[in-house]
């Protein structure tokens, strides 16, 4: 049976439930092309690399290779999505936020699920061949990463640090992709998008309270209690730090850190306004961090003035 409502953590006039047809829906909704916010998260560290490696050159950013990174990244994370609701569905289907699901909610078998990572994953192989031989074995690499984070609810109270070292992978693979090595400014970028998931799914993670701690999920919303807004704020300032930090290591211009002023305002805004009895608000402030990433993305290019 086909859901017709969206989602909880969906916008009630997202473009899956208004305009795609229903036999469709479910599959779109299991790759989560229903909620994009993780999609540009995924995809941000990519272009950030991608663009880093030109502005180290004082060059713009080679846009075959964005291109490439949005579809990588749209088709990866809905197979890690899908991966994720296949061993998470016994917990999905405890959690309201989650129950709905195409797979706990019975729209979508394991079986097919499977099929659909498959697809996703062959196209995304095309992709990742096409780059120089370090990127491919960084990208056959990323998928221990991926392989591991849906267990991590289930052993450590920080899965959002893991979350952290899968989804800025790209910082490493733009970076390789573009110059067939890897360097110390995209080391320190990666470090910082660690930092920055760390902060942004610790918010996610808010909803989820209540639920998580019937459930027995572990997060670190849980581990930190009252003391999340705080450790958000540390989290962010740790990312914003380590931003820099690559900007100088790349020897980038003066327009990179007149945009990382903006990219500042924007973490630290929403450490100061996170509540832990605001479940809606901490999905507004979490979707906002695609607007965060891009800022960054467009100091890293405005750094290739002076470099």
């Amino acid at each position: 049976m086909t859901s017709t409502a969206p989602l909880p953590d969906a916008a009630p006039k997202n473009w899956v439930d208004r305009f795609a047809p229903a036999s469709v829906r479910p599959w779109l909704k299991l790759g989560r092309f229903d909620r994009p916010a993780g999609i540009w998260l995924l995809m941000l560290p990519g272009w950030q690399g991608v663009a880093l490696a030109a502005a180290q050159q004082g060059l713009r950013p080679d846009w075959r290779l964005i291109g490439l990174f949005f579809l990588g990244a749209a088709l990866m994370r809905a197979a890690g999505c899908a991966y994720n609701d296949i061993v998470d569905r016994d917990f999905d289907a405890q959690v309201a936020r989650t129950a709905g699901r195409p797979i706990p909610s019975g729209q979508i078998s394991v079986r097919q699920a499977w099929g659909f990572i498959a697809g996703c994953c062959l196209v995304s192989l095309a992709i990742l061949l096409s780059f120089p031989p370090v990127a491919v074995a960084l990208g056959v690499g990323s998928l221990a990463l991926v392989a591991a984070y849906p267990f991590m609810k289930r052993i450590t109270w920080w899965p959002q640090a893991w979350l952290g070292l899968t989804f800025n992978w790209g910082a490493l693979l733009g970076y390789a992709a573009a110059t067939g090595h890897v360097g110390w400014p995209a080391l320190l970028l990666y470090a910082s998008g660690i930092f920055w998931t760390l902060g942004y799914d610790t918010i996610y993670a808010i909803q989820d309270l209540e639920d998580d701690a019937l459930a027995g999920v572990k997060s670190s919303a849980r581990r930190l209690g009252t003391g999340a807004p705080l450790a958000i704020a540390g989290f962010y300032v740790a990312a914003l730090g380590l931003a820099l930090a690559a900007g100088w290591a790349a020897r980038l211009g003066w327009g990179f850190y007149a945009l990382s002023l903006l990219y500042a305002v924007r973490l630290l805004d929403q450490a100061r306004r996170v509540r832990l009895d605001r479940p809606m608000l901490a999905l507004r402030l979490f979707k906002s961090n695609a607007w965060a990433g891009l800022v960054l993305f467009a100091a890293i290019v405005a750094g290739s003035f002076g470099a």
